[in-house]
């Protein structure tokens, strides 16, 4: 019992410099309660709408490992352009966040409406420079000509017209995670990702009355998917001051661009911007290495990354409310409690990470063969096994990494994160893949074995990457950090 206590009880949780005798702590299970009303939401949140998104390369696997591959090239490109709001909600969540806990109604409103008109620009903006290059973007990535080019070239143009709502949803959602408001970015995103799967199966297989598609459906489904999110998002936020909520805006309200309240999310944003085209850079980059392995070995990679951005978004869900929850307390002065939430989150974490490592190992083949479906693709499920053991190797390092990030983002430490995932996403992920390529595959001719090196560099990435988020994070310097 005592064993019990000492690992979860908030008072040995404490940073230094605090005597649990002195602070007026909550009880450990008032804490726990708190966290994890904010966590199941949020992770629910997360994990629906990858298992939503894992059902939609499902869907597309009937098509071939081809259109696995095409659907999977798409995607770092995209993810490219969309660093550029990934960075924006870094900022707008942990404004908006202290503003809670200052109890600045009215200057976190002020910061929503201003990030809207902001994000509306900038996406027409990307979308008008990145379509017109489709073709040669996709080739970069290492879209095949006969293969897969065609229809990765396709599903990106569609995918990227729908870019302003996409990424006017996410800024909505990242504004209410925020305050807190989990269970409505879960309802949000569950709904547009459920609309999306039921047009992927009317349009990828021609349901009825509607044509069969193939790969241009699951794109025009999931376009559709983005645009009804923004409608619920709206919605939200427009409901009428009739409505109890923290955030609450009207086409009568001040829309005009104030300096301060953009200044306040850029100086987040900014180094969140440099961390996001690190990784979005350095995410491409490794992509690209795997894709001139060949169609097999990316279409391996691809399924197995389904499995990794599914536990990925368990750390996401822990994280944010882990992100929220120290932005409030920083908000209202209590640094110590701000340190608990953060390190709520990552005990949370560590006994998620050994239910889904021990998951993705024992049921490899099982969890495998959801995506391969006839003995055409026998070299690639027996890769994407391999791949998965990796997987599971993954998960303590992984969700740490994430959670803590998590933490250090909502206070503001974003320059710290954004120098980390430069030095790990960017240079050591890439390097070490491209020197496994070299010897194993180049040099060597073991382009299955290449594979395996490309994931282990990866590997190496996140353990690095770990153990510099967690010297940031018992450091305490975050504590001080103005937003």
């Amino acid at each position: 019992m005592h064993l019990f206590r000492r690992l979860f009880g908030v008072e040995y949780m404490l940073p230094a410099g605090y005597d649990a005798a002195t602070c007026e702590l909550p009880t450990s299970s008032a804490m726990y309660r708190e966290f994890i009303r904010l966590a199941i939401p949020s992770v629910c949140e997360m994990v629906l709408i990858s298992l939503i998104n894992m059902m939609d390369t499902i869907m597309v696997s009937g098509l071939g490992t081809d259109a696995v591959a095409a659907v999977g090239l798409v995607d770092q490109p995209r993810m490219l352009m969309l660093c550029f709001f990934f960075a924006l909600n870094v900022g707008i969540t942990a404004v908006v966040a202290r503003r809670k806990g200052e109890g600045r109604k009215e200057e976190a409103n002020q910061v929503v409406r201003n990030m809207i008109l902001i994000i509306l620009g900038l996406s027409f903006v990307l979308m008008a420079l990145a379509l017109p290059f489709a073709d040669p973007l996709m080739r970069f990535a290492g879209a095949e000509k006969g293969r897969t080019l065609e229809d990765a070239t396709k599903y990106f143009l569609i995918v990227g017209a729908a870019l302003p709502a996409n990424a006017l949803s996410m800024g909505i959602c990242a504004a209410q995670r925020g305050i807190g408001n989990t269970k409505l970015t879960m309802y949000v995103n569950i709904t547009s990702n459920m609309v999306n799967i039921c047009f992927n199966y009317l349009l990828i297989n021609g349901i009825g009355p509607f044509p069969r598609l193939g790969v241009v459906g699951a794109a025009i489904a999931t376009a559709m998917g983005m645009v009804v999110g923004l409608i619920l998002c709206l919605v939200s936020l427009f409901r009428g001051k009739a409505h109890d909520s923290f955030l609450q805006i009207s086409l009568k309200d001040d829309w005009r661009i104030k300096k301060r309240s953009v200044m306040d999310v850029l100086k987040v944003s900014s180094s969140a911007m440099l961390e996001q085209i690190a990784m979005r850079i350095g995410f491409f980059s490794y992509a690209k290495i795997v894709a001139e392995l060949g169609t097999d070995a990316f279409a391996a990679h691809q399924i197995a990354m389904k499995f990794l951005n599914l536990s990925f978004c368990f750390a996401d869900g822990l994280g944010v409310a882990g992100t929220s929850l120290v932005g409030q307390m920083l908000g209202r002065g209590r640094k110590e409690l701000s340190h608990i939430y953060g390190i709520i989150a990552q005990k949370f974490s560590l006994i998620v990470a050994i239910v889904i490592a021990t998951c993705c190992v024992v049921f490899r083949s099982e969890l495998v063969s959801l995506f391969i479906r006839s003995d055409e693709g026998q070299h690639v499920r027996e890769l994407a096994e391999i791949v998965m053991m990796i997987v599971g190797a993954f998960q303590p390092f992984q969700m740490l990494a994430v959670v803590v990030s998590g933490a250090l983002r909502g206070a503001g430490d974003v320059k710290y994160t954004a120098k980390i995932m430069l030095l790990t996403v960017s240079v050591m992920r890439p390097v070490l893949s491209l020197l496994a390529v070299y010897i194993l595959n180049n040099r060597m001719g073991l382009g299955d074995l290449a594979l395996m090196g490309c994931w282990s560099a990866a590997l190496i990435d996140m353990i690095v990457r770990m153990i510099l988020m967690l010297k940031r994070y018992r450091g305490g310097k975050w504590h001080d950090i103005k937003v």
